[in-house]
């Protein structure tokens, strides 16, 4: 995919020459020094991406509900994330059924954050494993309860 980086200020001092360069470039990326990165695109190719995103996601799901798409997205995941490889074989499994749920709902609301937030939560899920002395700390019971966490923001 063709992305023509320019910084903010040439969209805002020269549009017409910045804004021709979408005929050559599927994205321009705005740089902006004091905040993140702004992406544009045009509307058919915005569209474009969306329509992919929904056709991949109701085949994932459609795979899910036999056994064989099954087994053949657990055989894929290795190489798509090879990070799964440190996840019990029953957490993979999960993982691969949130996936499917969560490109599907991704779809639905044309938003792609909660694939985003699931894919971080379950690698961080795999870091722990990939590291022994980690997961003996986090799992180790040590007979005491602290009472209830507070929710987050809330006084102590």
């Amino acid at each position: 995919m063709s992305v023509l980086e320019t910084n903010l200020s040439d969209l805002l001092n020269k549009p017409k020459m910045t804004l021709a360069a979408l005929r050559g470039a599927r994205r321009i990326r705005l740089r902006r020094r004091d905040d993140e990165d702004l992406v544009l695109t045009t509307a058919a190719r915005a569209e474009q991406d969306s329509a992919v995103l929904g056709a991949a996601s109701r085949m994932f799901v459609e795979m899910m509900r036999t056994p064989e798409g099954r087994t053949l997205v657990l055989d894929v995941l290795p190489s798509s994330f090879p990070w799964v490889r440190y996840l019990p074989a029953h957490d993979m499994r999960e993982f691969s059924v949130e996936l499917v749920g969560a490109l599907s709902a991704a779809a639905d609301l044309d938003s792609t954050a909660g694939v985003a937030q699931l894919i971080t939560e379950w690698k961080h899920t795999a870091e722990v494993h990939a590291d022994p002395e980690l997961y003996a700390a986090l799992t180790l019971d040590s007979g005491e309860d602290y009472g209830p966490v507070p929710e987050p923001g809330a006084a102590a």
